[in-house]
């Protein structure tokens, strides 16, 4: 089982020294991975019609992941970083090859690129995308940047996308895995069809459920379940040997990967953050 920790960029405001301490701390402490979310813009709820429905308004801060792992990749020298998701359908999916390229040879190849269509169509709009196609765009984006990252040059034309005899250098030595977030069944199924594994949207009750569904999916399409990774976050509401508990529980149903959620625990510090993920490294053995 793999291990890792998600990011609380939304609770360490814009303090640099923050970030680097919650990288290094994380790897020190014996976490596999970090993984963080992606939004460009917050947006007031107030007055949308049709409502906003997610979690997040303009008050709360986003690093870019892109950005964010960058710098941490300097900084770290084992640790595995994860967008949980990127909002993939609202970038340029040029720029999406060339940003996650370029990560995955700075860093040595220590980046998987978590994608998803998202629930925020302001943000949309203001980058010049279409909320209403965004499944559709999706899907044609996972088979255009795999294409980016391994020809030389590339002739595509899709019905979002064109590129005229063009590539992208560098280009990764090795594939980067490609997973989806992922909580309603029509996610599932593309999971199933495009993906490298699918990060849970859902708690790990529901996660259970959707797991096996997803293992049919796969056979259904000729896939190989042992080669698909799972994912689930873990909140810090629960005490650290509740994790223990999910761990096992997950690892019994073959699921690979598990993230330690400390964003909205209530937390005020960085050392609170940093105290419950090392109490949750010591659970498990790993610190």
């Amino acid at each position: 089982m793999r291990v890792g920790a998600v990011f609380p960029q939304n609770e360490l405001g814009n303090d640099p020294d923050a970030v680097r301490r919650i990288g290094q701390a994380v790897e020190e402490l014996g976490y596999d991975h970090l993984l963080a979310y992606d939004h460009v813009l917050g947006a007031v709820h107030e007055g949308r019609n049709p409502p906003l429905t997610g979690p997040y308004t303009e008050h709360d801060p986003f690093v870019d992941p892109f950005v964010l792992f960058s710098y941490l990749a300097g900084r770290t020298e084992r640790l595995e970083f994860v967008t949980g998701i990127l909002i993939a359908p609202q970038r340029p999916t040029v720029l999406i090859a060339k940003q996650a390229a370029d990560l995955a040879v700075l860093s040595d190849n220590r980046f998987r690129l978590g994608v998803g269509i998202g629930w925020n169509y302001v943000e949309y709009e203001a980058l010049g995308q279409d909320f209403h196609t965004r499944g559709a765009r999706l899907e044609e984006q996972v088979g255009l940047i795999r294409r980016l990252w391994t020809e030389p040059v590339v002739q595509f034309d899709g019905k979002s996308e064109r590129i005229d005899r063009a590539g992208i250098l560098p280009r990764p030595s090795r594939p980067i895995p490609i997973w989806f977030g992922a909580a309603s069944e029509r996610a599932f199924r593309r999971a199933a069809r495009l993906g490298d594994g699918l990060i849970f949207a859902t708690p790990l009750q529901q996660s259970r459920k959707a797991w096996d569904r997803v293992q049919s999916m796969l056979e259904q399409e000729g896939r190989d379940p042992a080669a698909f990774g799972g994912e689930i976050g873990f909140p810090a509401s629960e005490a650290p040997h509740a994790i223990v508990d999910a761990v096992e529980q997950w690892t019994a149903l073959g699921g690979t990967h598990i993230s330690v959620r400390t964003l909205g625990a209530g937390f005020t510090s960085v050392d609170q953050h940093i105290d419950y993920f090392a109490a949750v490294a010591h659970a498990l053995g790993r610190a």
